[in-house]
Order: structure tokens, then sequence, then C-alpha cells
């Protein structure tokens, strides 16, 4: 047996059977350089999915590196928040600073999960209640009370939760009910059912609407700009508190706004990050107006949120975003390879939908015979793309979308080499379909 085999063999032995694995043949990772890595059978990629839209900034960044190891001479790796400190303090001013939400202050976590968990507490304590507002086709994360608010069956392992969901329209356009509707149209009909969901279902005390402005593992499908908007007016009469989830949207990806909530033309109450934010290190967040933060009665902390280490890497990289101005770079490169795969699409009755913001894009496949979604061949496209040199990833309510966030640095030389293997994989798909 390869010590590949023997690798995958032990995985499979003490890891759950539900933590799947890209590929049929799944490879382990063993060195990164730029916006590429190198696997333990030495075959180099193009990375499009950054460790599921977390290395923002691509692998081996002096800047970040340089930053950790400074952190590591001191000889302090961990202190916990019980002290000061100033790489915490620091990262918090710039992220209030950015936020737009009026006197924010910011809780540090290790995960979007931990993130979204938090900003949930804090909605719930805010309007003592436990019902919550959310999105069909969602996903928040995988603890109790983020699986309560996420609406993917396939996330979903429990009928019950700690909060009361309902869920709402806004990024299921695909829907019979909806077709052939304007922008305009579909959001006034959203917002209807909002009005409808808030008369019949619930009690009248709803604690917060949270949303994904581009939904992830929904597989990068998105309401309409202005959708959320619109909704807030109506959350706004009965004192109901939005939280925009950018764990994926945050930092300038989507080229567009520097939050992906931007383009909706709204202040959220509260917003969550994580993943790309510490370029690999764990960190997650809220930032949160400064009364819902400091709402809460009871003692709080996060042991290894703050964590120096994690902070000394987010500082870095969030300075590395600006400085550079990499939502420029997003909007620039998404632009060239979004526009690529669209134009190309016609080409291919595999190709259902493309979709995406900056560098945030996403190819949704479908029978060619019957138009339905086919999760096979997106698994196609993936392993296609991957013998080719490019990684990239998957979702979809079903599984039916191959999903790609390249790191922010992309330069153009690689948009067009990524955009070209795109291509060159889709041809081989659709021949194999269609013949």
């Amino acid at each position: 047996m390869s010590e590949h085999a023997n690798l995958l063999r032990r995985h499979r032995a003490v890891m759950p059977s539900w933590m799947a694995l890209n590929y049929q043949d799944p490879i382990e990772i063993v060195g990164g350089k730029g916006n590429r890595v190198t696997d333990a059978e030495g075959k180099g990629y193009l990375d499009f999915f950054t460790g599921i839209l977390t290395n923002m900034l691509g692998y081996d960044v002096p800047e970040v590196r340089e930053a950790v190891e400074r952190q590591l001479a001191t000889g302090v790796v961990h202190t916990s928040t019980a002290y000061l400190l100033r790489g915490q303090v620091e990262l918090a001013e710039k992220i209030a600073r950015l936020s737009g939400i009026p006197d924010a202050k910011v809780f540090f976590t290790n995960s979007g999960t931990e993130a979204n968990e938090t900003a949930l507490l804090l909605a719930a304590y805010a309007r003592r209640s436990d019902q919550v507002l959310a999105m069909r086709q969602s996903y928040h994360g995988r603890s109790f009370g983020a699986v309560g608010v996420t609406g993917n069956r396939a996330w979903t392992n429990l009928s019950y939760s700690p909060l009361n969901a309902h869920f709402l329209h806004g990024a299921d356009r695909h829907l019979p009910q909806f077709a052939g509707m304007s922008d305009e149209q579909y959001v006034d009909a959203c917002v209807q059912d909002l009005r409808h969901v808030l008369a019949t279902a619930t009690g009248g005390d709803v604690a917060a609407l949270i949303a994904e402005p581009i939904q992830g593992v929904g597989g990068f499908t998105m309401a309409p700009d202005g959708l959320f908007a619109a909704y807030k007016s109506v959350l706004d009469e009965f004192g109901i508190l939005f939280i925009s989830d950018e764990v994926q949207t945050g930092w300038g990806r989507t080229g567009q706004g520097f939050w992906g909530i931007d383009n909706h033309g709204v202040t959220p109450d509260m917003m969550t990050f994580a993943k790309g934010l510490g370029n690999g290190f764990a960190v997650g967040g809220v930032v949160a107006r400064g009364d819902l933060m400091d709402g809460l009665h009871a003692i709080g902390l996060s042991t290894f949120g703050g964590n120096p280490v994690s902070m000394a890497a987010a500082n870095a990289t969030l300075d590395y975003v600006l400085d550079h101005d990499l939502q420029a770079n997003a909007a620039k490169q998404g632009a060239t390879i979004i526009g690529g795969l669209a134009s190309a699409a016609g080409r291919f009755p595999v190709v259902k939908d493309v979709r995406g913001k900056g560098l945030m894009f996403a190819v949704e496949l479908a029978d060619p015979a019957t138009g339905e979604p086919s999760p096979p061949l997106a698994a196609a496209l993936m392993e296609a793309a991957r013998e080719r040199g490019l990684l990239v990833g998957k979702g979809g309510l079903y599984g039916n979308v191959v999903r790609m966030a390249p790191p922010m640095t992309l330069t153009d030389a690689e948009a067009a080499e990524g955009l070209g293997i795109l291509i060159a994989s889709l041809e081989a798909v659709n021949e194999q379909a269609t013949s």
C-alpha cells in the first residue's frame, strides 16, 4: 500500500464519515507559494478555492508570516482575554471603523460558527425572543443554534433547535412562482411574503433576520441588490434586528463593496466575520452596535478569541488588503473570469447558470436532456479541473454547483490561466454528457 493510500485509510478509520473529502482520489496538500499549492505526489495546482475562502492572500505571504514570527519570538502564544491584548484592540479598532456601524464594538471568536452563535445570542437577549428569520438555502455553521437557522437540509441534522426559525425567500428565483419576474417584482414579492410570515407564523417579537449577502454553501446564490434594504424597512417597523453573515463575503471579495451587504445600500445592526481575515489562522468575530454588544448581563469571554498569534496574522492580512486595494483587484479579475465563463456558457448545454460578484463565482450544472440539477456533472467538472491543475469547490442546494473564490491577490495571468482551464474542463464534461 502506498503512503498516500495508507493515509486515506487512517483518515477513514478515525475521522467522521460525514466529514467529506474532495475528489475520488483525495489529495494531501504539502506546499504552497503565492496562489499555488503542491500535493504529496508533487503535482502543482492553481488554487481557486483557498481552503474554503480562507487563504485570502494565498500562501506564504511574507507580511503575514513575519508578523506571526514576531509574535512567536516574544514567547507569548496565548494569554486569554483576561489580559489586555494589543493586537486584539488594534484589529477591533480597524474593523469597527470599516464596519460603518455606529458606536461599533467587536468580539473575537475562533470561527464563523461561533461568530454567528454570538450574534444570535445578542439578538435573542436584546429582543427577549427565540424567534429568528433566516433565508432559504442558507448556511450559518455546524453548531446547534447555527444549524437551526440553516435553510439547507443537506446540512441540517435535527428537526429541533434552541431557536424558532422561519425561512424567507430571496435567493430562490429558480422556483416556478418567480419565473419571469424582474428584480423589482421579485423584491416586492419577497417583501410581501415577509409581511405575511410576520403576520401568520410569528408571535410578533422576532429577534433578528440573519442572512448571507451571497450564500456560500448555497452555491453563491444571491438576492437582487436592494432586497435587504427593502427587508430592513419592514424589520425596522417591528424593531427586528438585522445580522449580515459576512463570513464569506467580507473584506472586499465581491469587488463591489468592502462588505457583501454594501450592495444592498443598508447598514446592519451586526455583522459576523471569519475565514479570510486570518489568511489561514483561526479567527472569527462579531461587530455590532455598542448597545447590543454591551447588553448582556452575564460575564463572557472566549479563551482563544483574540489569540495573540491569530491577531498578528489578522492585522497583517487586513493591512495587506487595504494597502494593496485588493477590493479593486477582485473586481477586475472577477470581471475577466465571470465574463469569460458567461460568454462561453452558451456552447455548453450542461451549464445552467454562471453567477457571481468579484472573486466569488460559480457554475451551475444541469442534465442537458432534462434540465434537472446534476451533482454528477458538478463532480465531473471538479475532477476535470483538477486533472488540468486547478482546485475548485462545490455547493448548491442540490449539490450541482462548482463554486470558486480564488485568492484576492490573483494576477492577470493567473485569472486567464484559470479561465482557460475552466473552459477546457467544461468542454470535456459537456462532450461526455452529450455524446
